[in-house]
């Protein structure tokens, strides 16, 4: 009789504990740190207007090689956790990175808007900040106090395109003024994640993320030494990827 009670006893326990509703359950807030690379592709800059030499309107451009930069971002985030089944769970979920990264200098190439001359442009630089996300995370509750999860959902940064005054290679194609143009880019975030309770409603997490945009197609007009006007643009592509670790707070 007493075995019969202890295990009905011990059933008992194991039942509850496999029922116990996860912890991740409900509203939560984060903030994490880590890993950030990001990358402009597709930087080909083309030129077109009136040159020194009167009535011109041709067109060329120049392509450069990729422009990176890696960092350390600081996200912050915000998110409602809800349990589908046991194990199963769904959030919806927001962040916003509250730093900025500016990627290296592109490589020099030349633009030549007319037959007489041609614009040798260097240091072209495209800043990165801005970023925000809007997201699904349906996860899996190894038990109580651990999930695991993806990431999928909208995505959106600001690219901030500038060169400093370029040089124009004969008289008929003087310098070319600085200036800079901003945009924001729409795209998408896919990323992978783990979180696990320290203490209380406290945790930690770690998560990976890649982010894809469409083209910023930034364009100016751009003023020369010798009093012409020309349009300069850049159809710029931007991809990152982030690892990420952190502590966070379920309410």
């Amino acid at each position: 009789m007493k075995i019969k009670l202890l295990v009905a006893a011990a059933a008992t326990v194991v039942a509850s504990s496999a029922m116990a509703q996860s912890a991740f359950q409900g509203f939560y807030g984060q903030v994490g740190t880590g890993y950030e690379n990001n990358s402009i592709t597709s930087v080909t800059t083309s030129i077109n207007g009136t040159g020194a030499g009167g009535g011109d309107t041709s067109k060329n451009s120049a392509s450069f090689a990729n422009q990176t930069k890696s960092g350390m971002p600081a996200v912050i985030g915000l998110g409602f956790i809800y349990p589908i089944t046991k194990e199963f769970l769904l959030g919806l979920g927001a962040d916003y990175s509250l730093t900025s990264q500016k990627t290296s200098n592109a490589t020099s190439g030349v633009l030549t808007p007319n037959t007489s001359g041609n614009f040798v442009i260097n240091n072209q630089q495209t800043e990165i900040s801005n970023r925000a996300n809007i997201f699904l995370t349906p996860g899996y509750a190894i038990d109580k106090d651990k999930l695991v999860y993806l990431k999928a959902g909208y995505s959106q940064q600001q690219l901030k395109y500038t060169w400093p005054s370029q040089l124009g290679t004969s008289s008929n194609a003087t310098n070319l003024n600085a200036f800079s143009s901003s945009k924001t880019v729409s795209g998408y975030v896919l990323g992978l994640g783990y979180k696990q309770i320290i203490a209380g409603g406290f945790y930690g997490f770690g998560e990976a993320n890649y982010y894809n945009y469409g083209n910023a197609n930034i364009s100016s007009n751009v003023s020369s030494g010798s009093n012409n006007t020309y349009t300069v643009s850049a159809p710029l592509g931007s991809t990152a990827y982030t690892v990420l670790v952190g502590v966070g707070y379920k309410f």
